[in-house]
């Protein structure tokens, strides 16, 4: 879901160097922009986010964003090859255009997650380990619950990079919405994806709301996501405030910050146990 705080000094400062990025194409709704060869982020006006990833035999859209006029021939402007279209999660803001695509990849624990859109074509059920074979490069997927129950990321490991959508936030993480899941599960979502990134030694992190940061997150980031969900599992809800943000999920949400993460939570829920 979409931020709406700023980020710390640190985090602008350091999103300086990936601000140069090539814009190959922009419209009223999108500008698109290539991060690193045969990779680009799609960042929409309403600062969502998707990317395009091409191999030698197939391209990957991650995420649909909100509402973006014919997205399919967009795509079609930066890849001419078999696109696979996978969703991270199932919010409005990264699944708004999928009917403009016959078939689409979810994880099916976020069929609970009721978009709105009206969608005639095919659902493909994503599964914890499955791999998309672009040609020169594959794409794993985990899960990764926390902001949704399928929440899912995707793996390049030949290129160091990880597409996280909304599973650890872009600076926050909303974790109060509905379905809720517990805090517990949250982090060890952390602590899976801490040790992924050190077994598969991955160094950039590509969240679901680019334009934030206009760069890649980082394994300290995931340290300190970590840190402060034991923190709020344990009860320790020191420092914490009303959010100022949307009430959405619950009628009182509070937000948790260290540095440059925050986690957004439901005060009566953060205390039940976790899914191992």
């Amino acid at each position: 879901m979409k931020r709406i705080i700023s980020f710390t000094l640190c985090l602008v400062l350091a999103s300086c160097r990936f601000a140069g990025a090539q814009v190959v194409f922009k419209n009223n709704d999108l500008s698109i922009s290539k991060l690193k060869e045969k990779v680009w982020v799609v960042e929409t006006t309403d600062m969502t986010t998707m990317y395009i990833i091409e191999g030698t035999k197939k391209a990957m859209l991650i995420d649909t964003g909100t509402k973006c006029d014919s997205l399919d021939k967009i795509a079609g402007k930066i890849t001419q090859k078999p696109l696979y279209v996978v969703l991270t999660h199932n919010h409005p803001d990264h699944a708004g255009n999928i009917g403009y695509f016959d078939e689409v990849y979810m994880h099916p624990l976020d069929t609970v997650i009721p978009i709105g859109v009206p969608f005639k074509g095919k659902y493909r059920w994503l599964g914890d380990g499955d791999v998309f074979d672009l040609g020169d490069r594959k794409l794993e997927v985990r899960l990764m619950p926390g902001h949704t129950p399928g929440s899912i990321i995707l793996i390049d490991k030949k290129d160091g990079a990880v597409y996280t959508g909304d599973a650890f936030g872009s600076g926050q993480v909303w974790l109060q919405l509905q379905p809720q899941t517990p805090m517990a599960t949250y982090v060890q979502a952390c602590e899976r994806m801490e040790k992924i990134m050190d077994e598969q030694q991955l160094t950039e992190i590509y969240c679901g709301h680019y334009p934030y940061l206009k760069r890649p997150l980082n394994k300290e980031y995931i340290v300190r996501m970590k840190q402060l969900g034991q923190r709020l599992a344990a009860g320790d809800t020191k420092g914490a405030m009303p959010y100022p943000g949307p009430k959405v999920g619950c009628d009182n949400p509070m937000m948790l910050s260290d540095g440059p993460v925050m986690i957004v939570y439901d005060p009566d829920y953060i205390q039940q146990p976790g899914n191992n």
